[in-house]
């Protein structure tokens, strides 16, 4: 292996360990929070995100959490029959339901001082414009090359075993 390779290597290696310290972080950070106000980690997300964001269809809301419909619906039934969110109906669109925090939701949301993506927002605002437009372009190009691995191995595609 030349020395270039060898460097280029343990350049890697190196951001795969950040990204990994991150990663473990955030869910360590929404794991004893969620703990602490007796909630699981999934629902601190959702309580958190409409605290910050307000009302949300199911649908964005699985979105914005990166999780299935009914992976999302589960985690809100929980939540309803513990009288932190409710569920209500679009006026414009009946086919559409909101996710909307209750009053017991939004004091428990208050209750919670801080949530792991405030943590990483703070660090990401000391850094300079550039370093945020260089960030951002790298991380973009990251991502997309992450879903074309996914999509090329179907990582992640459990259609196959629904439909066996």
């Amino acid at each position: 292996m030349s020395p270039l390779s060898s460097d280029i290597k343990s350049d890697v290696d190196q951001v795969l360990e950040a990204i990994i310290y991150l990663y473990t972080e955030s869910r360590r950070i929404t794991k004893e929070l969620a703990r602490r106000a007796d909630l699981t980690g999934p629902q601190l997300t959702v309580v958190k995100m409409l605290e910050q964001i307000g009302d949300m269809s199911l649908s964005e809301l699985s979105d914005k959490i990166r999780a299935q419909n009914s992976t999302v619906t589960g985690i809100i039934d929980r939540m309803e029959r513990e009288d932190l969110v409710k569920r209500e109906r679009s006026k414009e669109d009946r086919r559409v339901v909101f996710i909307r925090l209750t009053a017991k939701g939004r004091e428990l949301a208050r209750e919670i001082p801080v949530e792991p993506m405030e943590i990483f927002r703070s660090a990401l605002e000391s850094l300079s414009a550039q370093e945020m437009r260089d960030l951002m372009r790298i991380m973009t190009k990251l991502a997309r090359r992450v879903k074309q691995q996914i999509v090329r191995h179907k990582v992640g595609d459990d259609t196959e075993s629904e439909e066996a």
